[in-house]
C-alpha cells in the first residue's frame, strides 16, 4: 500500500485508464494513509473523507464511460489558504477558525472540472507571513524527513503531504518563497509559475509578489496539473492567456543551453555545506550540455523593498480594527503588522519603483542566459514552529529576510522551480532553485525534468516508521 501511495498522478492515470487501479481504490488507500500518519505529521488540518469518496466514485464511472477528463480520480490537496465552497478555509487564524466560504476560487474550479478529488485543506501561517507553517489554532506542520523539524512555508502542510505520500498533487501559493521554501525542505519539486499564468482569487494581500502553482514529487506531474489550472480568469486582472501543453513542451533535451549559477547571488548568507551541494549539483548541467557560468547578477539585495511592501500590506488589511484584532493574532505577524505602520507613502511608492527597476534589471541580465541557478534556501529545515532559522553563517536573520535566493524572483515573477539535488550530513534534503526568463515556464520544466533524468529523487522516501 505505501508504494501505491507514492504512485505519481501520471502513473495513477494510466492505471486507471488501464482499470488496474480504480479511483475509489485509490483514494481510499490514501484517506487510511493520512489518518494513521497525519497526527504526527499534522500536514492536514482538514480531511474532506465524504466529499473525496463521492468524486472518486464519479471518477470511476468517467473510466468506465471512456470520457474521463485529463485529472479524473487523480488525489490532490489545497492549501488553507484558498477558499473552498462549503469546506472550512481557516487561514491559520483565529479569526477564521470557523469560516466556510460559498465560493471556490478558479484554480480549484478548474481542478475539479478535470475531474481531480479533493482530499483536505494544508497546513499554513496565519495568513501565509514566515517559511514555517506553524499558527495558534493547529500548530506546525512536521517535515516527513525528520520530526521536530519545519516543514518550510507558507505551503507546509502541502509539501509535507506530497513527501509522506499523502497525495501525489498539492497546490501552494507564493508571495516570498512560499511554494520553494516547503518543497525544498521536504525534498520534493515545487514550481513558481509565472506571475498571472495561474490566476489567483481573492487577490492576495501582497498581490505583486502572490503566485500559484503546484507541488509535486515528479516534474511530470507539476506539468500535468499546470496544464489544467493555468490561463486568463476575468476575476483577475493580471492573469494571462496561455494554451502551452507542458507535458509536451517538458520534453526533450537541454543542450546549449547558457546557464549562469551563482551561490550567494554576491550578499546572501549560506551554509557552506548548502553552498557545496548546490555548487556540484548546478555544475551537473554541464553533463546535460549546458553552458554553465558561474556568476553573480550584479544586483543589491531586494529585501528592503520586499519588507516594505510585505509588512504595509498587512498593516493596510488591519488599518481600522488593528487594536480590536491584535490579541487575536500570532505574536511575530503582529511585530510586521507595526513595522508596516511606520512606512510612509512615500516610501511605500519609492519601494514599488524599485521593484520596477529590479525587474528591469534581471531582465538585462537574463538576455545572456536561459536560466539562472541557486540554491533555493540557505539552511537546511530548522526546528517547528520557529519563525525562521536564526544566525546563517554568523548574519542574524529575520522573519522572511533569510529566504534571500527566493523573493527576488517574486520581485521580478519570473517562473523559478526548486528540485531536489542531495541531502546534508543531518539527513535533510538541499534544494536547487532553476529560474527562467521572463514568462519562459516551458523551459524550466525542460531544464528540471532533464536533470531529474540525470540525478532522480522520486524514489527517495522519507521513514515515517520514526515519528
Amino acid at each position: 500500500m505505501t508504494d501505491l501511495c507514492y504512485l505519481s498522478a501520471l502513473e495513477l492515470r494510466d492505471h486507471f485508464v488501464r482499470r488496474t487501479l480504480s479511483p475509489v481504490e485509490v483514494t481510499a488507500v490514501l484517506l487510511d494513509r493520512i489518518a494513521g500518519v497525519n497526527p504526527a505529521l499534522n500536514a492536514f488540518v482538514t480531511v474532506t473523507v465524504e466529499g473525496a469518496l463521492a468524486q472518486a466514485r464519479k471518477a470511476e464511472a468517467l473510466y468506465a464511460a471512456g470520457n474521463a477528463p485529463p485529472l479524473a480520480g487523480i488525489p490532490f490537496s489545497l492549501k488553507d489558504l484558498t477558499p473552498t465552497k462549503g469546506i472550512r478555509t481557516a487561514r491559520g487564524s483565529l479569526l477564521y477558525e470557523n469560516w466556510i466560504p460559498n465560493f471556490d476560487v478558479p484554480l480549484t474550479e478548474r481542478l475539479y472540472k478535470a475531474g481531480a478529488v479533493l482530499l483536505g485543506k494544508t497546513n499554513t501561517p496565519e495568513f501565509g507571513w514566515k517559511g514555517d507553517s506553524g499558527n495558534r489554532l493547529f500548530g506546525p506542520s512536521h517535515n516527513p524527513w525528520q520530526h521536530g523539524r519545519t516543514s518550510g512555508g507558507s505551503s507546509g502542510g502541502a509539501a509535507a503531504a506530497v513527501a509522506a505520500g499523502l497525495g501525489p498533487l498539492s497546490q501552494g501559493t507564493d508571495g516570498a518563497g512560499s511554494i520553494r521554501i516547503p518543497a525544498c525542505f521536504c525534498g520534493v519539486y515545487g514550481l513558481k509559475p509565472s506571475f498571472g499564468l495561474v490566476p489567483q482569487y481573492p487577490t492576495s494581500l501582497v498581490e505583486p509578489f502572490s503566485h500559484s502553482g503546484p507541488i509535486t514529487r515528479t516534474v511530470g506531474d507539476a506539468a500535468l496539473m499546470l496544464n489544467v489550472i493555468r490561463g486568463a480568469d476575468p476575476r483577475d486582472k493580471l492573469s494571462w492567456p496561455d494554451q502551452t501543453d507542458y507535458l509536451v513542451a517538458m520534453q526533450g533535451d537541454i543542450k546549449g543551453l547558457r546557464v549562469a549559477f551563482s551561490p550567494d547571488l554576491g550578499y546572501a548568507a549560506i551554509d557552506p555545506e548548502v553552498r557545496a551541494i548546490t555548487t556540484k549539483a548546478a555544475h551537473r548541467f554541464t553533463e546535460l550540455g549546458c553552458e554553465v557560468e558561474e556568476i553573480h547578477p550584479d544586483l543589491p539585495d531586494p529585501w528592503d523593498l520586499v519588507d516594505k511592501i510585505w509588512s504595509s500590506a498587512f498593516a493596510g488589511a488591519y488599518l481600522k480594527d488593528f487594536a480590536k484584532v491584535r490579541d487575536q493574532l500570532d505574536l511575530g505577524l503582529v511585530a510586521v503588522i507595526e513595522a508596516g505602520q511606520q512606512v510612509s507613502a512615500a516610501e511605500l511608492s519609492r519601494a514599488h519603483q524599485t521593484r520596477n527597476e529590479y525587474y528591469q534589471r534581471w531582465r538585462i541580465f537574463m538576455q545572456d542566459y536561459d536560466l539562472f541557478l541557486s540554491p533555493t534556501l540557505p539552511v537546511t529545515a530548522f526546528i517547528a514552529g520557529d519563525h525562521h532559522p536564526g544566525p546563517i553563517n554568523g548574519q542574524q536573520s529575520t522573519y522572511l529576510g533569510w529566504t534571500a535566493f527566493t523573493y527576488p524572483f517574486n520581485t521580478t515573477g519570473q517562473p523559478a522551480a526548486t528540485l531536489p539535488c542531495g541531502f546534508a550530513a543531518n539527513g535533510l534534503p538541499v534544494g536547487l532553485q532553476v529560474v527562467g526568463r521572463h514568462r519562459d515556464d516551458a523551459t524550466v520544466l525542460r531544464a528540471s525534468a532533464a536533470f531529474e533524468a540525470l540525478a532522480p529523487w522520486a524514489n527517495q522516501q522519507p521513514d515515517l516508521s520514526k515519528d
